[in-house]
């Protein structure tokens, strides 16, 4: 096989190009800003025309980023497929050799990871979310994930809202413990709290509950807020809707693990979970946290509306690498 010379730079444009008809504007944006870090590497190592690129330099971009941009091992991953993803483009052009795609390694993230490396970034949230607003708006699922990332809520207390508590006048919901009536929050009653929310979220919530909602009572008489023909929502079925809609191949028809989207188990409805890039309500709380400490919320606001103590959350939530804190904590130089 002849390959033709190209560019970092012009390869990434033809890339964004090729892509631009197919996937939405956010899956651009996201592809443009991790690749652009591949691009910024090569332009540091005098790679010039990606015909010369090898799998030994792969792994040295991914040794190089891993350190440079201190990222934690979902971050990692989620970078690292992007590029294997844009690789096997490149070799559809005679741009690189063929299966060099192959030879894109990530993190394997199971189990046994640590709590802090397993989150959903905040442009993986966007493109989701910007998905379900163009294709299912105020569907069941689209609810449960702009709630989760929104408000930063746990599984339970999504499933423990009742319709009488969200109140769209005050734009806020209200979580309420009612261990009697079968929805006890995590913290019992210090669980309980006001939740402010934004007009767009208002909007999709009196959308859902106007058009879309079942309107059904669970076996308690209560009308909840996030329903399903049967009744009330399972817990179940809430983590259900986060592992299948934080799946890749849902906004984009692409995986970037390689796979046959139409044989692989993972896209059936009951497998989501096996999907290696799909995450758990945990990971979208992680990551609603993440994203709000990022943009300069105080610790004691995150603390209260997601119900968890500053040292939990420093210690277990707090994503952010040390160079970003010192990005932010530099604003602040002026009032010294």
């Amino acid at each position: 096989m002849s390959l033709e010379p190209i560019d970092p730079e012009h390869a990434l444009e033809l890339y964004l190009a090729d892509r631009e008809n197919s996937v939405t504007q956010a899956t651009l944006y996201s592809h443009r800003s991790r690749l652009g870090h591949f691009i910024r590497w090569c332009n540091e190592e005098g790679i010039h025309n990606l015909n010369e690129l090898s799998g030994r330099q792969l792994h040295e971009f991914r040794i190089w980023r891993r350190v440079e941009g201190d990222l934690a091992p979902a971050t990692e991953k989620t970078q690292m497929d992007t590029l294997r993803v844009f690789i096997k483009w490149l070799e559809s052009i005679d741009g690189v050799e063929q299966d060099l795609h192959t030879k894109v390694l990530s993190p394997t993230l199971t189990g046994n990871d640590n709590i802090r490396d397993v989150m959903l970034d905040s442009e993986r949230a966007e493109q989701i979310l910007e998905y379900l607003r163009t294709y299912e708006y105020a569907s069941r699922p689209h609810i449960v994930l702009e709630l989760m990332w929104h408000t930063m809520m746990r599984v339970g207390a999504v499933h423990a809202l009742d319709c009488e508590d969200y109140n769209p006048l005050n734009q806020s919901l209200e979580v309420v413990h009612r261990p009697k009536t079968g929805t006890p929050l995590k913290n019992g009653e210090t669980g309980q709290r006001f939740i402010a929310v934004s007009e767009d979220v208002c909007e999709v919530l009196d959308d859902w509950i106007e058009d879309r909602r079942p309107a059904v009572t669970d076996e308690h008489g209560r009308e909840p807020l996030v329903t399903t023909p049967a009744g009330r929502a399972h817990t179940t079925t809430l983590r259900g809707d986060c592992y299948r809609y934080t799946r890749p191949c849902i906004p984009t028809r692409e995986c970037p693990h390689g796979r046959d989207i139409d044989e692989c188990p993972a896209a059936d409805y009951d497998g989501a979970s096996e999907c290696p890039s799909s995450v758990s309500p945990h990971a979208l709380r992680r990551g609603g946290i993440t994203h709000a400490l990022s943009e300069d919320w105080p610790m004691k606001a995150i603390e209260g509306r997601a119900n968890v103590s500053e040292k939990v959350l420093s210690m277990h939530y707090d994503s952010r690498s040390e160079e970003q804190k010192m990005e932010q904590r530099r604003e602040y130089l002026g009032d010294l």
